[in-house]
C-alpha cells in the first residue's frame, strides 16, 4: 500500500516571448514578485516555430527560458494565474505584447502549465491544467507525440539537460545538509 508523502520541490522556469526583449525582461521582472530572483536565463532565440502568435504579437518574435529557485510542485496553479495578470498588465490595445509560460522540471519530466484543456492534460484547479511535455530516459529527456516543436528542438532538449543537472545537484545538497540537521 502507498502513503502520502510530500514529493520533491521543483525548480521553476518561464518560456517568455515577445518582439521585445526589454519589455519581455520588464514581464519577467514584475513576475519575479511571485517567483524570486532569476537564477538563469537561456540565451535569446528567435522564436520561429510557429506563425500562429503573429497575428497578436506582430514579428519577429525572440524568446528565453528564466529559471528560478525550487518551489513546491502545487504552487503552479497559482503561478499561472500570476503570469497571466502580468501578461494582461503589459497589454497594449487589447494584445499581449508579451507570453509568459511557467513550468517546472524535475528529475523524470517537464511540466508545462495552460488554460487549455486536451486529452493528455490533467486538471489542476482553477481552470488550470498540467502537461508533461518531457520525460527523462535512457540519459536524456525525450520528447512525447504532443511535444511543442520548440521544446523538441535540440536546443531546448540540451538546456533542460543541462539544468537537470544543476537541479540534481541542489537536491543532493539539500538532503546531504538535511540529514546533518543544518536544514529544517
Amino acid at each position: 500500500m502507498s502513503h502520502p508523502r510530500k514529493p520533491p520541490e521543483a525548480l521553476y522556469f518561464v518560456s517568455a516571448f515577445g518582439r521585445e526583449e526589454a519589455r519581455v525582461l520588464e514581464a519577467v521582472e514584475a513576475l519575479s514578485e511571485t517567483l524570486g530572483p532569476v537564477l538563469f536565463r537561456s540565451p535569446w532565440r528567435p522564436f520561429s516555430y510557429t506563425d500562429y502568435y503573429f497575428a497578436e504579437f506582430g514579428s519577429p518574435l525572440v524568446r528565453a527560458f528564466f529559471f528560478f529557485d525550487l518551489r513546491p510542485q502545487e504552487d503552479l496553479v497559482e503561478i499561472k494565474h500570476q503570469a497571466y495578470r502580468v501578461e494582461k498588465a503589459f497589454s497594449q490595445k487589447g494584445r499581449r505584447t508579451v507570453n509568459l509560460d511557467p513550468g517546472y522540471l524535475l528529475l523524470s519530466r517537464v511540466v508545462l502549465s495552460t488554460f487549455k484543456d486536451f486529452a493528455h492534460r490533467i486538471y489542476l484547479g482553477r481552470g488550470v491544467f498540467a502537461e508533461v511535455t518531457l520525460i527523462f530516459r535512457q540519459g536524456s529527456f525525450r520528447t512525447l507525440p504532443w511535444t511543442y516543436p520548440d521544446y523538441a528542438a535540440a536546443e531546448t532538449l540540451n538546456l533542460f539537460n543541462r539544468l537537470r543537472e544543476e537541479y540534481k545537484k541542489h537536491l543532493k545538497c539539500l538532503k546531504i545538509a538535511t540529514e546533518e540537521g543544518s536544514v529544517t
